[in-house]
């Protein structure tokens, strides 16, 4: 797979756990950590260039994305849709 850029808009969620922000997207399954929401940020554009050289580099781009939920339409790739990303309450009985 030849490209000379790749460029999308990513669906990220950032999460403060502690004294960290953890940024993560579930297209890509991908997620980084920083000390700032800034940095989660930084490190997560950093981490998904990586995450793309690497599967272009090997020649899976095509399977990876596929797997992921990726879809190729006129030989372009779009992520899946970020639909709802909202706390759910769950309840489950706790046995001593």
């Amino acid at each position: 797979m030849k490209m000379s850029q790749l460029s999308y808009k990513l669906p990220v969620v950032i999460m403060k756990q502690g004294r960290s922000f953890v940024a993560y997207s579930p297209a890509l399954d991908l997620s980084t950590v920083g000390k700032t929401l800034k940095d989660a940020q930084r490190m997560f554009a950093q981490a998904a260039k990586i995450f793309f050289d690497e599967i272009i580099k090997a020649g899976t781009a095509d399977e990876i994305l596929s797997e992921l939920g990726w879809k190729k339409v006129q030989n372009k790739w779009s992520p899946p849709k970020l639909v709802s990303a909202r706390a759910i309450s769950i309840q489950e009985p706790i046995f001593a």
